[in-house]
């Protein structure tokens, strides 16, 4: 069928060259059944009147698309994977498939895919993602959307018919290809491969490319590295604070899984905290709590140092560099305050004022420890409803010394479209919420019987709770 005229294609990535990207192809796979398609991700860049076979003819089986990526490709990069500079490293089970330009905005987007199968930076891996693996990334990134966090959207999945053996997981397991929709696939780590190459060159073509395509009110800058530092630090710095706000641990924070555009993607053993933990961390592997809830800011920090090393031995001025750094402090405190006054759904203050609100809440949060589970506190508190709040389910708690504080300061703000709380979802008993405990019983139920029924309701439970929020990105 003809595409629509939303539908507006618009490759770039071809144009870095060979040192930046590898053309591949998909794999083979033995079946492709669709399990999800996101109708509404896909309407923002012409793809929704696709048929069902339509759409797996190119996210299950990849054809290319109109005058688009033929054939895709694999992106180059290093990075620092816990600390530890790891240059074995690249595109090793994904590819960019296609790019786009969003209907209303014009931003460019990408169709990125997970486990479309080998790449020539597999290394010793099979290319492939389970089926698990896709179903969570699904859930995790529906529920950031819904909670205002910028994000990747998960577009598709596809089942593709082979047994995998993965060892955090019992095997054989089922296979999936995922694609997703996300502003940039540009990494730190990508800056970080040509520098540690020797290729200063290559770094400022690499910034050229980012500053024209993502950010091009910043191409005339007086120098690009640096122009290119200080959005990717606006950026991450609003991306932590979002994930703080959200009760997000990410779990793999490496250089190779941020990109320059500020946006979360790449869900492996994420988990969405079940109370107030700073300690709380998401990857089993992870027995130094490096990338713990509570360090996430640090973890988001010293990665942007690492982009800075890159960008100042392309010749960028390493003293501006370290400005740019030093102001991370204060754009990640602006962006938490912005974050939680948002999802308080509150009408801001000024600085001072917000700050010590947030303050309060962390502090009142502390003080009720597993007593109180995270996701509940925001539900409760929306719109600073303090009656609703003091005569729900959890009001002794709320009446507490502990949440003292929190009270007085919370009395002086003005809610945010308070209209919002007539919207059903403030009528449940609990809020929506995302802990491993429902993951895992959803998965049982497709891993057993096939049962995909849980899996679309708690993705119709997290629609209505984003449709009720109706938070913007922060």
């Amino acid at each position: 069928m003809p595409f629509s005229s939303d539908y507006r294609a618009d490759p770039h990535l071809q144009t870095l060259g060979a040192e930046f990207a590898d053309p591949v192809r998909a794999a083979d796979f033995p079946m492709a059944r669709l399990r999800f398609r996101n109708d509404l991700a896909a309407e923002t860049v012409g793809l929704a009147d696709l048929t069902d076979d339509e759409w797996t003819y190119h996210f299950g089986r990849f054809a290319p698309l109109p005058d688009n990526l033929d054939p895709p490709l694999a992106q180059r990069y290093h990075g620092h994977q816990f600390r530890v500079y790891n240059p074995d490293l690249g595109d090793g089970r994904g590819f960019t498939f296609a790019q786009l330009r969003e209907t209303g905005s014009g931003r460019l987007l990408d169709l990125g895919t997970k486990g479309s199968g080998v790449t020539p930076w597999s290394r010793s891996g099979d290319g492939r993602l389970t089926l698990k693996g896709g179903v969570r990334e699904v859930l995790a990134a529906a529920m950031l959307e819904a909670l205002g966090v910028s994000t990747s959207r998960a577009l598709s999945l596809v089942e593709t018919g082979e047994s995998l053996v993965r060892q955090d997981e019992p095997s054989p397991t089922r296979s999936a290809v995922l694609v997703r929709l996300s502003h940039s696939h540009i990494r730190f780590g990508t800056f970080q491969r040509p520098a540690a190459l020797g290729r200063p060159e290559l770094v400022q073509r690499l910034t050229a490319y980012t500053l024209e395509h993502y950010f091009p009110h910043r191409v005339d800058a007086a120098d690009p590295g640096v122009a290119l530092l200080e959005e990717a630090c606006a950026g991450a710095a609003r991306l932590a604070g979002a994930w703080m706000a959200a009760g997000f641990v990410h779990g793999v924070l490496n250089t190779d899984n941020m990109n320059v555009t500020g946006e979360s993607f790449d869900y492996g053993p994420y988990r969405f905290l079940p109370h107030n933990d700073p300690n709380f961390v998401a990857a089993y592997f992870d027995h130094s709590g490096l990338y713990s809830f509570g360090r996430q800011p640090e973890a988001v920090f010293w990665n942007l140092q690492q982009l800075a090393g890159a960008l100042a031995g392309a010749g960028a001025p390493e003293a501006d560099l370290i400005d740019v750094l030093n102001g991370f402090g204060d754009r990640y405190r602006v962006g938490l305050t912005a974050a939680m006054i948002r999802r308080l759904g509150l009408t801001p203050r000024d600085p001072e004022v917000d700050a010590r609100l947030v303050g309060a809440a962390f502090r009142a949060l502390a003080s009720a420890g597993p007593e109180l589970r995270w996701e509940p506190f925001f539900f409760d508190w929306f719109c600073g409803d303090a009656g609703r709040a003091l005569s729900g389910v959890r009001g002794d708690l709320y009446r507490g010394e502990g949440f003292g504080d929190f009270r007085r300061e919370v009395e002086a703000f003005l809610p945010d479209r308070p209209d919002r709380l007539g919207h059903p979802l403030f009528s449940r008993p609990e809020p929506v919420e995302l802990l491993v405990d429902q993951i895992e019983a959803v998965w049982g139920d497709i891993s057993r019987q096939d049962d995909w029924t849980a899996f679309e309701g708690l993705l119709a439970d997290i629609e209505e709770a984003r449709r009720a929020w109706d938070f913007q990105p922060g």
